[in-house]
């Protein structure tokens, strides 16, 4: 059973370790009002760590939901000049980020589909110059989740609410490394060294392509960039601060080439989209775009997803992550992309992370398209790893190495 000790834990290791906030950095703080009482103690951990001024910006799913059910698509497309000023003065004053998740999965299951990406096409247009304070890792920012009963209900439906919910929490902080009698710090450092060698020997070999094969269907090949680089663990921002982005991780992830993914791909585990679960889909890629698609639930949400933007419909991220991770051997699906992502290998609809091409984080958007780099408003991530996946990375000269077989790394 999850203790007060341990989420004392949590908030310190997302404010230490997460987005290692330094002497006087403000931090936002993103929750939902249900996590008030942790948001707290993260408040608290971030002041002592010598933080500046520590805000919190609160979300409620029942408001938010009556803002979908009553407002127009104008008034929902109405994004106001306050809002880009909020956000550009928090990236002027260097702030870093910590974002709480606890949502249930499908919780805007029964809102109109086309509000939501009306509402997020506009938000999104108006923030875009402002997203590459974190797509390009400018500032820290770091993503953890905590239970809360709505969200364990939907994972565990057929358990008694409180039992659901214990153990919720301690499945959510066994795979993020915190328990009663350890140092969760220590822990990361260890998990980042041994996260970092894999990047690495994908780095020396330096593949031009990767092919995706498993028993479900799945053949696909995924060309990478020039001048790629695999990242996993932390990030480092341009003034060398180090933080982990992502609280689990179990990912080795780099740049697909924007016209070079070609083949079919089934998907492992749902997705939660914009609060609709999308489950037993699958896309066929032609040089890059999605051009086929089918799901056996929530196929229009799908089809949104993939028409959001131009760049919606292809990819911006691949992933490598073993099937005896700790996620994955936990057996729960979460149905949340944080968990989801970190069991099984994934690619990742959307705008590509520039930090995985040399240079990357100094280039225009003109400079990264020249390189291949796919641009969206968008970037979500879907799960393809299964026990039996095989992965062979393609050198130029057309060999084949084994990468992964039977779900994990060979090396």
């Amino acid at each position: 059973m999850v203790s007060e000790k341990m989420y004392d834990k949590l908030a310190n290791l997302v404010v230490i370790k997460g987005v290692n906030v330094q002497k006087g950095q403000p931090v936002v703080i993103r929750a939902n009002v249900r996590d008030a009482a942790f948001v707290r103690k993260i408040v608290k951990c971030a002041y002592e760590a010598g933080a500046g001024a520590v805000s919190v910006e609160w979300s409620d799913n029942a408001i938010t939901k009556m803002a979908y059910e009553y407002e127009s698509v104008e008034e929902l497309s109405e994004v106001p000049q306050w809002k880009y000023d909020k956000v550009k003065h928090q990236h002027d004053r260097e702030a870093c980020y910590i974002s709480v998740l606890s949502d249930p999965p499908g919780v805007m299951a029964d809102v109109d589909g086309e509000k939501i990406k009306a509402a997020n096409r506009a938000y999104y247009a108006k923030m875009a110059d402002l997203m590459t304070y974190t797509m390009n890792n400018e500032g820290q920012w770091s993503v953890i989740g905590v239970p809360s009963a709505e969200w364990a209900n939907k994972v565990f439906p057929e358990l008694e609410e409180k039992e659901a919910y214990e153990k919720l929490g301690d499945a959510i902080f066994a795979v993020t490394r915190v328990t009663e009698d350890n140092d969760p710090i220590e822990e990361w450092n260890k998990h980042d060294a041994e996260m970092l060698e894999h990047a690495s020997k994908m780095n020396e070999f330096g593949f031009e392509k990767l092919h995706f094969t498993a028993g479900n269907g799945t053949d696909l090949y995924v060309e990478l960039v020039r001048d790629h680089i695999w990242i996993a663990g932390g990030s480092t921002t341009p003034g060398g601060i180090f933080f982990d982005p992502n609280m689990p991780t179990e990912e080795c992830f780099c740049m697909p080439l924007r016209t070079g993914v070609n083949g079919i791909v089934y998907a492992s585990k749902p997705l939660d989209y914009e609060g609709k679960v999308i489950d037993g889909f699958w896309l066929r890629f032609e040089n890059g775009k999605a051009v086929e698609f089918g799901a056996e639930k929530e196929e229009e949400a799908l089809a949104q997803l993939l028409s959001f933007d131009e760049g919606s419909s292809y990819l911006g991220e691949v992933a490598l992550v073993p099937y005896d991770s700790p996620i994955s051997q936990s057996g729960i699906l979460f149905f949340n992309t944080l968990y989801d992502e970190n069991a099984a290998c994934h690619l990742a609809l959307g705008r590509a992370y520039p930090e995985n091409l040399v240079g990357g984080t100094e280039m225009s958007k003109e400079e990264l398209a020249a390189h291949g780099s796919n641009d969206s408003m968008q970037h979500v991530d879907f799960m393809i790893g299964t026990a039996d996946m095989n992965v062979d990375g393609i050198l130029k000269d057309g060999t084949a190495v084994p990468v992964f077989r039977d779900g994990n790394f060979v090396f």
